[in-house]
């Protein structure tokens, strides 16, 4: 596979004084193309209206920073709005009507990852808006759109032309919009700061997986999701989805080094990663991360609802299972190498410490 792995920046695609949306590009980052990967970002500034839209791609939608509301319609369900703070994840599968909000002096930035399998364009979201300039009834004539509200000429005009706006807008302050229920929460958001963590090791890193047991809505949009982090210096083990899922990963905070091997061996992307930067590991290939001394988060989604990771180091790998007279003919050395090799990690977890705190 020669398709280029680098880690990318998402390029503003609109906006205003509302805010701005922003996306990355199948044209700098292949894999998304590859993959059938869609990714981007929503930044409103206060008082910032997303404008209603749907989406032709099922997304998991993870709050980077700022708190709002926004307002969710299931296809033929009541609409649900709900408050949303950094660390929310919420499940978006196809057909749902969404709309963001923020009231705060401070930015509030959504990212939005997701599958285009069923998308108009590999690797991008398209988002269908039902009002502002681009909006569906901008292109139906009058009567059509008069028969399907059963309103007069006047307000037709008035319904699908007041709005000068283009996907985001900046609503007046006087302006109010339905208030957060919070009950609305329950089973359509997780958020993953909040949520019991998967794996907490001391010195090493914490895991919050997102399945279809802490948020059923998982299953609809088929992919599943993690926030992880790794302390300064610590190491994220070897390993790969084993179930042919592709890993999409947004850094979130800190940085670090990433290494991708692949097909016959093959270092495909050896690189530093730093806050912002996405990047994807191919189907079968073997990641790993070292955080810099500051350590490191991110937020990935793994293309199968209840993702299955094979680890290549610590005490859940497979050497752990194969048997000491295989390691030694595979690996083609004596006894007591190979016992040193087994005991060296064997009994450590998915994330190892710097090496001067397991002196």
């Amino acid at each position: 596979m020669d398709l280029d792995l680098s880690p990318q920046l998402p390029k503003r695609v609109y906006g205003g004084d509302g805010g701005s949306y922003h996306a990355w590009s199948p044209s700098e980052l292949p894999m998304l193309r590859e993959g059938n990967i869609g990714a981007a970002k929503l930044a409103l500034e206060k008082y910032g209206f997303a404008l209603p839209r749907y989406s032709d791609s099922p997304k998991v939608a993870y709050v980077l920073q700022g708190c709002g509301v926004a307002g969710i319609v299931l296809p033929e369900s009541p609409e649900k709005v709900i408050a949303i703070k950094k660390g929310d994840a919420i499940a978006l599968p196809f057909g749902v009507v969404t709309w963001w909000y923020n009231k705060d002096d401070s930015e509030l930035v959504v990212l939005f990852l997701g599958e285009t399998h069923k998308a108009h364009k590999a690797g991008e979201f398209t988002d269908f808006f039902l009002t502002g300039t681009n909006g569906i009834f901008t292109g139906f004539s009058a009567e059509f759109t008069g028969r399907a509200w059963d309103v007069d000429g006047a307000s037709v005009k008035a319904l699908v032309s007041n709005q000068t706006g283009n996907g985001i807008v900046k609503l007046d302050a006087s302006v109010k919009l339905p208030r957060p229920n919070d009950d609305h929460r329950d089973g359509l958001v997780l958020n993953c700061l909040e949520a019991p963590l998967d794996v907490d090791i001391k010195g090493g890193g914490k895991v919050v997986v997102l399945n279809t047991k802490n948020l059923p809505l998982v299953g609809e949009v088929g992919f599943g999701a993690d926030l992880v982090g790794i302390e300064g210096g610590a190491m994220c083990s070897p390993g790969f989805s084993c179930d042919s899922a592709l890993q999409v990963t947004y850094i979130l905070r800190g940085s670090g080094r990433v290494q991708i091997v692949g097909i016959g061996g093959k270092r495909v992307l050896e690189t530093t990663v730093k806050a912002g930067y996405l990047f994807i590991v191919p189907r079968f290939f073997v990641v790993s991360k070292i955080a810099d001394s500051d350590g490191m988060e991110w937020f990935s989604i793994v293309t199968t609802p209840n993702p299955i990771f094979t680890h290549l180091a610590g005490k859940t790998s497979v050497w752990k299972a194969l048997s000491p007279e295989v390691l030694r003919a595979a690996f083609n050395v004596p006894e007591d190498v190979e016992d040193l090799f087994r005991s060296k990690r064997m009994s450590d977890e998915i994330f190892f410490p710097p090496p001067q705190l397991k002196e």
